[in-house]
């Protein structure tokens, strides 16, 4: 699975409305563009695909601008990559037969097994809260460890 740059993007927004949301009032896209070095318009689609998906609030006018609209515990990053994205899959490939119906041979062992990461990948995704992110980011829990086995920079030793 390849995370899109509209997803990744989407997660960054909603990282710093987190980190930010003790401030007084909604955060207007510009701050956020600013803070994430995004590009504003980009963004600004973004954001109303997130709103669209009830993730985020938005207030118009002076002072208006973008607040989540749950805890960041209670936002899946699954979520989140699924309102900018669709579906979490890897890729739209159609069931396979079964017990032996396929004449493709072996497409359908295929179909089965791309089914089967699909599902791993949202199950691993569905792990990941924005509060956990917001934690890590701040570092008051550790990263997560990357495929490798290194510890990312926050929790390596010296």
């Amino acid at each position: 699975m390849r995370i899109s740059t509209r997803g990744d993007y989407a997660c960054r927004a909603l990282v710093s409305l987190a980190l930010h949301a003790e401030e007084p009032g909604p955060i207007s896209v510009r701050d956020i563009a600013t803070r994430t070095a995004l590009p504003q318009p980009y963004l600004e689609q973004i954001l109303l695909a997130l709103k669209g998906a009830g993730l985020v609030k938005s207030k118009r006018g002076v002072g208006g601008g973008y607040t989540l609209a749950r805890p960041p515990d209670k936002i899946l990053l699954s979520e989140i990559l699924s309102a900018v994205d669709g579906p979490i899959s890897l890729g739209d490939f159609g069931e396979p037969h079964r017990n032996g119906a396929c004449d493709h041979e072996g497409q359908c062992v295929l179909l089965a097994i791309w089914h089967s990461v699909g599902d791993h990948m949202r199950d691993h995704l569905a792990n990941f809260t924005l509060g956990s992110v917001l934690a890590a980011a701040r570092g008051e829990s550790p990263w997560p460890d990357d495929a490798s086995g290194a510890k990312t920079p926050a929790t390596r030793s010296p």
